[in-house]
């Protein structure tokens, strides 16, 4: 490699940390200097020969859906053994996809707060019986007192954890309907998460708490609540400072709901062609698309508000993924808890199901953006993010499911290095490659 075009890759990934040698694949070694795990990876350090099928796979699936970008990280035995990009984090200024680029997880969000939680339990600062309303409730405050149904005083946090609340989708999500929020409540927009339970508490329960399974982001709004007021810190600040911070997770944040406010290295998000505008969540007068402006992001928080890279995420989840190749972060009957091998998939907690067998998985979806991991049993973590809402909507999981466990059974051999600590990369040799039994 000639000096100038040494030169030319040294200044280009200087704020990354990354200088390549061969953009054929590179292998990690360590420098001490803590950084993003974004920041310190780029497609070319999973550039294989053994992963090249897996790349056709994807790459297919992404043309076939006109997904404009993807990104999709493996761990294997609890190393980041593969993160690449494919297509557009931007398609209108050609800005490919790489591994640092962050997405909306959506509903993946409430794996992290269901973690969260069973972290505070652990510490014995909950309980999974401790009851959210009322008196003798953690959410006792005045301004939470007054609700129509009295049935609310029986709602606990292993209900909210398994969406037994006894809430029901018969009036709608609260929280996508934040001008109908703010007339009943008298509140200016855009409305809080203290309107929008405020809100809710003026309906009766759909049925009684524990009886029934129904899907309820309020219920992760109100666990994003407890988390507050438990711990005395903010949410976002205490997710970061006790779990993701110490993992050496850094670049997950909240996201925002307009394109102006988006992170530095997030991506662009893309719904389908000619989809209808809707009434922006802060005004009354003021329409857009529904990926900038249709919903506050913000104000899904605890339920599907973060944004994070893929490799960040798996960053988590081999810390909550039960194998004894890394360490966990929960003790492993809190995991069992959690993901409850063999039971109805209503019982799992921040979890969207288990097989029984060891193969856990979560999805994520909000109009722009897609997002499926799961954790199989062979000691193997994987999730794919999109940028774009397809024409196949949410029912494109199925699809990215087939496609994804296609693509990862093709790789016979995964690299025995560990992008997770990745620091200055050098020329990779065919004998950092592991077979997969």
């Amino acid at each position: 490699m000639s000096v100038q075009v040494m030169l030319i890759l040294v200044l280009f990934f200087w704020d990354i940390g990354s200088i390549f040698s061969d953009r054929k694949g590179t292998h990690p070694v360590q420098s001490g200097e803590p950084a993003s795990i974004s920041r310190r990876i780029n497609n070319h350090m999973s550039s294989f020969e053994e992963t090249k099928q897996m790349d056709k796979i994807i790459s297919s699936f992404v043309k076939r859906y006109k997904v404009k970008g993807a990104s999709v990280a493996v761990t294997k035995d609890g190393r980041l053994v593969y993160a690449k990009g494919f297509g557009y984090a931007n398609e209108e200024e050609a800005e490919e996809v790489e591994p640092g680029h962050v997405f909306r997880i959506a509903s993946i969000s409430k794996l992290i707060t269901a973690v969260a939680i069973m972290h505070l339990i652990e510490e014995g600062k909950l309980a999974l019986d401790s009851r959210v309303f009322g008196s003798e409730g953690i959410l006792n405050d005045d301004k939470y007192s007054d609700y129509k149904d009295r049935r609310v005083e029986n709602i606990t946090i292993q209900h909210l954890l398994e969406h037994k609340g006894g809430w029901s989708k018969y009036y709608g999500d609260p929280i996508f309907m934040p001008h109908v929020v703010a007339r009943k409540m008298k509140v200016s927009l855009p409305v809080s998460s203290e309107d929008v339970i405020r809100y809710t508490l003026t309906r009766k329960l759909s049925y009684t708490p524990g009886t029934r399974y129904s899907y309820s982001n309020l219920g992760y709004m109100l666990l994003g609540e407890v988390i507050e007021k438990i711990t005395g810190m903010g949410y976002e600040d205490y997710v970061k400072f006790s779990l993701l911070n110490p993992l050496g997770i850094w670049d997950m944040q909240i996201g925002k709901g307009y394109y102006e406010e988006k992170a530095a290295n997030e991506v662009k998000y893309y719904e389908v062609v000619g989809e209808q505008k809707v009434l922006a969540f802060d005004s009354y007068d003021s329409y857009g698309s529904r990926v900038y402006g249709g919903n506050d992001i913000s104000l899904l928080g605890a339920a599907g508000g973060w944004i994070a890279s893929p490799a960040e995420v798996l960053k988590l989840t081999v810390a909550i993924d039960g194998f004894n190749s890394s360490p966990d972060i929960l003790i492993p009957e809190t995991i069992e808890k959690m993901t409850r091998s063999g039971r109805s998939r209503h019982n799992v907690i921040g979890w969207k199901g288990t097989d029984g067998r060891g193969t856990w998985w979560r999805t994520g979806t909000l109009t722009g953006s897609s997002a499926l991991m799961v954790r199989q049993s062979n000691g193997i973590n994987w999730i794919i993010m999109m940028n774009t809402t397809t024409w196949k909507k949410s029912k494109i999981h199925r699809e990215t499911s087939r496609t994804m466990f296609r693509a990862v059974n093709t790789v016979r051999r995964w690299p025995e290095f560990d992008l997770f600590d990745q620091q200055v990369p050098t020329p990779i040799h065919s004998n950092f490659l592991t077979r997969v039994d």
